[in-house]
């Protein structure tokens, strides 16, 4: 991380900016590496799609789960192939089809789109391997399913297997789930793939010839609030191990993929933005700063649900919302011999525009700093930064050897202004 002074110069340069640390992120995609031998990631773009983020995760061994076709042509962009670029995602258009099925393993969210798949193929003269993605008769926590806009229900895609074998254009290659994200819970993270591997043995019987790929989606989180306790990876990949072993002597060829965004990024990044102003009301200190709710949406939304949710813990919505106290307000100058009781508002025109209230801070003035945490996914790619039209944070990366970029161009810290 910068050191205060080059903070405040950063701060001089952009009203409000996220900084993204190579190192941080560097160590954790080599931890999931390490710890999960066997195991393929894909990095969800949809997390952070920052090119020097997304550059330093795929040069490191990841491929991509694509959510769109743009998330398709930014692998693609990257130097992967077709192989190593899942595209899931529901609603696809004839166009995105058309667009990535060269590009991306397409992976098929609906019966629908099997036979649209199958269609666009044959139009393009091609015979395409895809992947399924199924709603499973189970949950994290449950042995029964559950309605979902996500997939195609376990009991449908079984019974239309012997349909798509005569369909001349597609062949089922492989399949995918996704159910939930954010989970800290070791156990039941393992408990998951046990299931995932015993759905992987059902598909294989049925369609008679070996899967290609098993996607077991996502599911692995951070640390957000104090409660929370870290994921042991190694345990959980020592574990996997185990399960793996067992897989590999039906399964010796499939390749088993996890998908990560957050795990990945969601500790490397920070918020940095600037005190515009203070003032009182009614016995209340109200300290203004820059580009909140529009810069980093996160914190004002755990505001609205902590104002409307009833219950101390409520249940989070990924990723818009995870936990009352996901991030933690650190201040520079950080050593004021004063503290106060502020409420942390944005420069928006509207009274939603809230990240923290009656928090106990150093002394703020206007020109000072604050840095939020846990910015590093799902920060700026959900942030509504057309409101109002001001300008938008500007998004920066610090390389392991110091170095700091901004798409991709180096800047230099050399107490200019921008």
């Amino acid at each position: 991380m910068l050191n205060e002074t080059q903070l405040q110069e950063l701060a001089r340069r952009y009203v409000s900016f996220y900084l993204y640390d190579e190192k941080s992120i560097l160590e954790s995609t080599a931890q999931l590496i390490r710890d999960f031998e066997g195991i393929q990631f894909l990095y969800s773009i949809k997390s952070n799609h920052n090119p020097d983020v997304v550059q330093c995760i795929l040069s490191n061994g990841f491929g991509v789960d694509a959510a769109s076709l743009k998330e398709v042509e930014i692998g693609s962009e990257n130097g992967l192939g077709q192989t190593n670029i899942f595209y899931s995602a529901p609603g696809k258009t004839e166009r995105d089809i058309q667009n990535s099925i060269h590009r991306a393993t397409l992976i098929a969210d609906s019966l629908n789109e099997v036979e649209r798949i199958n269609q666009i193929a044959g139009e393009l003269g091609l015979t395409v391997s895809i992947g399924v993605r199924i709603n499973p008769n189970f949950t994290f926590d449950e042995s029964h399913g559950v309605s979902s806009k996500f997939g195609i229900d376990e009991e449908q895609a079984l019974a239309a297997i012997p349909l798509w074998q005569t369909y001349p254009n597609i062949k089922i290659t492989g399949i995918h789930v996704h159910l939930r994200s954010q989970e800290l819970n070791k156990e039941t993270l393992l408990r998951y793939y046990r299931k995932m591997f015993l759905l992987a043995e059902t598909f294989q019987t049925v369609l008679g010839c070996p899967l290609e790929f098993l996607n077991m989606g996502s599911g692995m989180g951070i640390e957000y609030s104090q409660q929370d306790t870290p994921l042991n990876t190694v345990w959980m990949g020592q574990q996997m191990q185990k399960m793996l072993q067992e897989f590999r002597l039906k399964f010796p060829q499939t390749r088993v993929l996890i998908e990560v965004g957050r795990y990945a990024v969601g500790k490397s990044g920070s918020y940095v933005t600037r005190v515009l102003d203070k003032k009182t009301s009614y016995g209340n200190t109200y300290v203004i700063l820059a580009n909140t709710l529009n810069g980093f949406l996160r914190p004002s939304i755990a505001r609205l649900v902590n104002k409307y949710a009833t219950g101390d813990f409520p249940v989070s919505s990924e990723p818009l919302f995870t936990a009352l106290d996901a991030f933690a307000f650190l201040t520079i100058p950080s050593v004021s011999q004063k503290t106060e009781t502020v409420t942390l508002v944005g420069n928006l025109c509207t009274a939603t525009d809230v990240i923290a209230e009656g928090i106990i801070l150093p002394a703020l003035e206007p020109g000072d700093l604050i840095i939020i945490t846990n910015a590093g996914s799902y920060g700026a790619v959900l942030s509504p930064m057309q409101f109002s039209s001001l300008d938008k944070p500007a998004e920066l990366f610090l390389s392991q050897s110091g170095k700091i970029y901004e798409n991709g161009h180096e800047i230099c810290l050399c107490h200019n202004t921008k």
